[in-house]
């Protein structure tokens, strides 16, 4: 009888060590199961350069969600990003997202402008408006090499022709 209730009791606390693990490994995770406090929306974007899975996702200067997917629709040839944003969070068809950078050469992240004129984008729905990230190393090369001086005269010159 004695044997029993010492492997009774050794089950039952790897029972509990077990469930212990699962539900760190969940809370950890990021992983919902039954109710979920985000809701997901997408972004169309022209270029996504930068921008990671796990990116925060912005509004008014406040962290309101993460980026949890980046694909390519190669039909209309953008990047889309999947965003999740907390529930209580609203945002409008007429919304901008726009990559930003933090800092001069910090991480990426998706900056929200929400709107506001427009109908209130549900679970799934896509934010049309959007802003590429800009490449800083593209700008600099630009003016250390000086291409934006010569597209300058380029454009001097052609319209310069066009009023004679």
């Amino acid at each position: 009888m004695k044997k029993y209730s010492m492997e009774t009791t050794v089950g039952v606390f790897v029972f509990a060590g077990l469930l212990c693990i699962v539900y760190m490994a969940v809370r950890l995770g990021g992983l919902e199961l039954f109710s979920s406090k985000y809701y997901s929306l997408f972004a169309r974007f022209s270029s996504v350069n930068g921008l990671r899975i796990g990116s925060p996702v912005e509004m008014l200067g406040l962290q309101i969600g993460k980026v949890t997917g980046l694909s390519m629709n190669q039909d209309e040839q953008v990047a889309i990003a999947e965003l999740k944003i907390a529930r209580d969070v609203r945002v409008y068809d007429d919304a901008i997202a726009s990559i930003r950078t933090s800092g001069l050469i910090g991480d990426k992240f998706v900056r929200i402008d929400a709107g506001g004129a427009g109908a209130q984008l549900q679970a799934g729905g896509m934010i049309v408006d959007t802003e590429p990230a800009v490449d800083l190393w593209e700008l600099i090369s630009k003016y250390a090499l000086g291409d934006v001086g010569k597209k300058q005269e380029k454009q001097d010159l052609l319209q310069s022709g066009e009023s004679e």
